[in-house]
């Protein structure tokens, strides 16, 4: 398994069911929901934060958060 982290600019995952309970309300408020694809769109220079599409929605979260959220890749 992987990780949002884990995912190259241009890659997409879907978002585990197995993870859940390490995201945060706010992300699961905004989308990211298991079953959810997530696409990463770009890294800060200093590669945090993330720069991510889920669901249509866009989102700039920290990499120690998208290093817990479990994804399978495409």
């Amino acid at each position: 398994m992987s990780t949002i982290a884990s995912l190259q600019i241009g890659e997409t995952g879907i978002v585990l069911e197995e993870g859940v309970s390490k995201i945060p309300l706010k992300l699961l408020e905004m989308g990211c929901l298991p079953g959810a694809e997530v696409t990463l769109l770009q890294k800060a220079p200093f590669k945090d934060p993330l720069y991510i599409c889920v669901g249509g929605s866009y989102l700039a979260i920290r990499k120690e958060t998208a290093a817990e959220i479990l994804i399978s890749k495409f």
